[in-house]
């Protein structure tokens, strides 16, 4: 049995940073793609994430039934993993005429991108690991 220390707070790694080219289309003065940087978030993080694109409703027999809005909870997770470019940044949502870093995102990045850049953003956040890879790495 291994040591619990290497689950103390001070010894685990809490958050990882990937660069990622998300568009050709965004290039620096030498015409260079420049690089998006990820991260990962925390489990609480995901959970208020989840909680905002939670939407209730009143079902059959006029029950509360609760679900989640894929787009907007995968659009709010792009959003709280893209630490560049700054999407929050009130001028660079101006220069794209719109307000709200989820609509900015949508609007500056084609189809494709935005379906590439939520990829990256579940694989960086450990969600592109079926749970059976993860109890199979466990066992070896």
């Amino acid at each position: 049995m291994s040591d619990i220390s290497v689950f103390l707070a001070g010894n685990v790694s809490t958050e990882t940073t990937e660069e990622v080219v998300v568009s050709d289309r965004f290039k620096n003065k030498d015409g260079k793609p420049v690089s998006w940087v990820l991260r990962s978030i925390t489990e609480e993080e995901n959970d208020t994430i989840r909680k905002a694109a939670t939407k209730r409703s009143k079902g059959k027999g006029g029950q509360q039934v609760t679900e989640i809005d894929q787009t907007e909870y995968l659009s709010r997770l792009a959003v709280a993993s893209v630490a560049f470019p700054n999407l929050k940044d009130v001028e660079l949502q101006k220069s794209y005429g719109v307000l709200g870093a989820e609509t900015l995102i949508r609007k500056m990045l084609l189809a494709g991108e935005y379906a590439n850049l939520i990829l990256k953003v579940q694989e960086i956040n450990g969600f592109d690991k079926d749970i059976n890879e993860l109890v199979e790495e466990a066992k070896n």
